[in-house]
This record gives structure tokens, C-alpha cells and sequence, in this order.
């Protein structure tokens, strides 16, 4: 049974039903959950975290992005919202040259010869709205995803293969606490009776965990990003933009570019785009890329990520909770590391051995 039906919860639910099992999920549709408000960014090499356990665990969910759109293709479920792009780190002031040049040490370091560097001309030329550049680096490795077109498919998957789901809000969970293990969940639509638990909820995540007497530290981060549209422009194949210090441009077909995002720590559940945060990013975005000066604005989206103190998921067991698993707490990175976050705590609730994620070693 799988508490959340975010892009972790979807996924989850797709791993534990394409293994075999059945399984449950609950799904409230939370108004401003991170999947439907994210970029989607998935560009692991050139993320400035500079922990080697990190870097291993974050290559390993892009990769992982490889076969799951594949087996999603074989199930016939459509669009997956994903795309190869590369991207480009840009710096852009003379105040930016020492944080560009870290960058690059870092990413060539993790990854040689992986990135190419570009004059202003040709990063310009690959991503026309762009102003001129002190530096850009280009690496041909990033993508993009649409979370809410990749929920969608993977829910869409799921169901076919006997997924469960339950429209309704969880309000607890069934405990027999004397002997340590979850019965199911109290739901608005009534009990729903399960042998295992994931509690998948992002930053509604603590919720469910104070039916067991212990709390999660997850907290909500808002974030604010601002659509932006350029009729008649071919942005299919236009890599993303990351300046070094900076909003990034994420651009998808048709013209439309998501320029973000902001991080408010203290705003709680607040969803509303506000004036601030718009100005924010668009004040940030028009200098990083002046050509969409008379873009038009088509939509702002508000989430709240999932966001933990030491900026690091919670996955795996329960503590003494034997039958209850937890994939919550990616923050910013929740595109990236979901899918591949799922696959490992669906994997460890089904008793089957996680394989090591060395796909992309730290190069010393």
C-alpha cells in the first residue's frame, strides 16, 4: 500500500506491481505537490553537491531514467514527458569567474572530458534568447522531464497492470503497536487493509508518521516558477540554461520556457504566486536570457518540495516498524532522484537485493 500519489508514490506503485505484487494507492492530489510545480531538470553532472555518495546516487537515478521510459514505451502508455537536451552552465558577470571556474574543476573531475566548453556565439546560437556569456559550458548528457505528464504515464501503467487506486484523503494509520506493525490506513473513503506501508507523501510526509509516535523531518520548501512562451520558436532541442549563480531556463517544445525557482524556507503551505517571487524570477531570467523580453507569460506554478535539514531523501525501513517504508525528503532534486528512489525502497519492501548504484563513479 502506497501512501502518496506523487511521482515517488506513482512510482513506487509501478515497481511493486510490475514485480508481481499487489498494491494500493492513496492518492489525495494535494494542490501544489512538487511534481506538478517542478522543472525538471536531470543533470546530475553538473550539480555543485560536492559528496561523493551523492554524485553516485544521483548519476544512478539519471541513468535509471533510461530504462524506465523504455519499459514505460514497451506498456504503451505514451508521452513520458522526457527528453535528452544537454544543458548549459553559464556565468555571465565578472563576479561569477571563481564559482565557474570551482564548477568546472568539479564536473571535470567527476566526469573528464564529458562537457565542452562554448563561446558566447555558439551558446547563443544553440539557445537563441540567451544574452552574451563570459563562459558556457555545454554538457550533452542532461534531460528534462514533465512530472505531471511522467505521473501521469507511470499511473497510467500501473493501473494496467492491476494498480489499485484509492481517490481519497489517508487521515492515519491502523496500529497494533503491540506488536509492531501497521494494519492499513484510515482513509476519508473508509479502511483500507494492507500487509506493507510506503509512506510517500512528500512534504505531507510527517502526517502519517505521527500515527506511529515518531516524526519526520520534512518540511515544506515553496518554490515558485514562471512560464513563459515565445509563439512560433522551435525550442524542442534548446538545452537548458543553468547560469552559475542564477535562476535556470528550462525550455520544452513550442516555444515555452520555465525560468525558476525560488526558495522560500518559511512559507509553510502557502501556494500563492506573489509579487515578490514572480518579480524575483523574472527580474533574474531576463538578464540571464534578454531575448524573452516579450515572451508572454502563460502560467505560474507553485509546490512544496519535500525538503529535509541535511538535504538528503529519507528511504528505507521505518525504524520499529517492520512493515512500514518511507521515500520522502528529495527537496529540490525530487524529479531526479524519485523514480530511481522508488525502485530501491520498492525493491527493499519486497524483500528483493537493491544492486549497488556505481553506474557513475566519483573519478579520483
Amino acid at each position: 500500500m502506497v501512501v502518496g500519489g506523487g511521482l515517488v508514490g506513482s512510482s513506487v506503485a509501478y515497481e511493486l506491481v510490475t514485480a508481481g505484487a499487489e498494491a494500493i494507492l492513496i492518492d489525495r492530489h494535494d494542490p501544489g505537490r512538487a511534481t506538478d510545480a517542478g522543472a525538471g531538470i536531470l543533470s546530475p553532472e553538473t550539480n555543485m553537491d560536492t559528496d561523493h555518495a551523492f554524485f553516485s546516487f544521483a548519476c544512478a537515478a539519471a541513468h535509471h531514467y533510461e530504462s524506465l521510459t523504455n519499459r514505460l514505451a514497451d506498456d504503451g502508455v505514451g508521452d513520458t514527458g522526457y527528453a535528452v537536451t544537454g544543458s548549459l552552465l553559464v556565468a555571465e558577470r565578472e563576479g561569477d569567474d571563481p564559482f565557474m571556474e570551482d564548477a568546472v574543476r568539479l564536473i571535470e573531475t567527476r566526469s573528464p572530458g564529458l562537457a565542452e566548453e562554448l563561446d558566447s556565439a555558439e551558446a547563443i546560437r544553440r539557445f537563441p534568447p540567451l544574452g552574451p556569456v563570459r563562459r558556457a559550458l555545454f554538457n550533452p548528457a542532461a534531460r528534462r522531464v514533465d512530472g505531471r505528464v511522467l505521473n501521469a504515464a507511470l499511473r497510467r501503467a500501473a493501473v494496467a497492470r492491476g494498480l489499485r487506486v484509492v481517490e481519497a484523503g489517508a487521515t492515519g494509520l491502523a496500529v497494533d503497536r503491540a506488536g509492531r506493525r501497521v494494519k492499513g490506513v484510515r482513509t476519508t473513503a473508509g479502511a483500507v487493509r494492507g500487509d506493507v506501508v510506503v509512506l510517500s507523501g512528500g512534504a505531507w510526509s510527517a502526517e502519517m508518521a505521527s500515527s506511529l509516535g515518531t516524526d519526520i523531518p520534512i518540511s515544506p520548501l515553496k518554490g515558485q516558477i514562471v512560464h513563459v512562451s515565445l509563439p512560433g520558436s522551435d525550442s524542442s532541442a534548446w538545452p537548458i540554461v543553468q547560469p552559475v549563480l542564477g535562476f535556470y531556463l528550462v525550455p520544452w517544445p513550442g516555444g515555452r520556457i520555465a525560468c525558476g525557482g525560488t526558495m522560500e524556507p518559511q512559507a509553510g503551505f502557502d501556494h500563492r504566486p506573489t509579487a515578490q517571487g514572480v518579480h524575483q524570477l523574472l527580474r533574474e531570467c531576463l538578464r540571464t536570457a534578454p531575448g524573452l523580453a516579450q515572451a508572454t507569460i502563460v502560467e505560474i506554478r507553485v509546490g512544496s518540495r519535500p525538503a529535509t535539514a541535511d538535504n538528503r531523501p529519507l528511504l528505507g525501513p521505518f525504524p520499529g516498524w517492520p512493515n512500514v517504508f518511507v521515500a520522502a525528503g528529495h527537496g529540490a532534486e525530487g524529479l531526479l532522484l524519485g523514480p530511481y528512489s522508488a525502485l530501491v525502497v520498492a525493491r527493499l519492501a519486497l524483500g528483493i537485493e537493491v544492486a549497488p548504484w556505481d553506474q557513475c563513479r566519483w573519478q579520483e
